[in-house]
């Protein structure tokens, strides 16, 4: 396939359900218990986007990758337990919702969270991870943050190696063994690394 034509910042209009439909392929399994079906939850995720909160890899026309962060309250992927219930009924929406408060993550002052990346499986090997990871951490230095944090599971090796390459280091990891049958993962670590200093290279 061939190499990204374009990085820029934001979700192009009009790229909303092809964002969603890559972060259903990277998180689905950790997002499918609060917003299953497949098909309702890509939907979910494509109506509620904050588009200036992420960097995106353009290909042939198409958002191939994208790596969105929280910063100031909002993140990429939006709505909130109002727009579960209308989605979702208020019987099967407050479970899900219970679901969602598992992956919240508030930024401390002066810090920029990763939401995660996600590339399309046809264009990788491109160094698109990395260049959107070069991205967020410009975007971080540009608006005064300190650092960068981010969480990995135990079942992703290949996003932590990404991540060290950067400059990422492990902070702590927290055993979750009670969401492997529910989420399929049993540990997360977190990650930090300074928003000033520059990325390391590769792939």
């Amino acid at each position: 396939m061939q190499a990204p034509e374009q990085y820029r910042r934001g979700v192009p209009p009009g790229s909303e359900v092809d964002v969603a439909a890559l972060y259903w392929e990277a998180f689905g399994r950790k997002l499918g218990p609060a917003l299953d079906p497949p098909e309702a939850g890509r939907a979910f995720l494509a109506t509620h986007l904050n588009h200036d909160r992420a960097v995106v890899a353009i290909a042939g026309g198409r958002v191939v990758g994208v790596a969105g962060y929280q910063l100031r309250g909002r993140a990429l992927t939006g709505g909130g337990a109002r727009d579960v219930l209308s989605a979702y009924g208020a019987v099967r929406g407050l479970r899900r919702l219970a679901i969602l408060a598992l992956f919240e993550r508030t930024p401390a002052p002066g810090e920029l969270v990763m939401d995660g990346i996600a590339v399309d499986a046809r264009h990788r090997g491109h160094g698109i991870g990395s260049s959107l990871l070069s991205e967020i951490v410009t975007i971080a230095a540009e608006n005064a943050c300190r650092r960068i944090r981010l969480d990995v599971i135990d079942t992703n090796p290949r996003a932590r190696a990404l991540y060290e390459r950067h400059g990422f280091v492990a902070r702590r990891t927290e055993q979750t063994p009670y969401l492997r049958r529910l989420l399929g993962f049993g540990a997360v670590t977190t990650m930090h690394r300074p928003a000033t200093a520059a990325p390391r290279s590769g792939a």
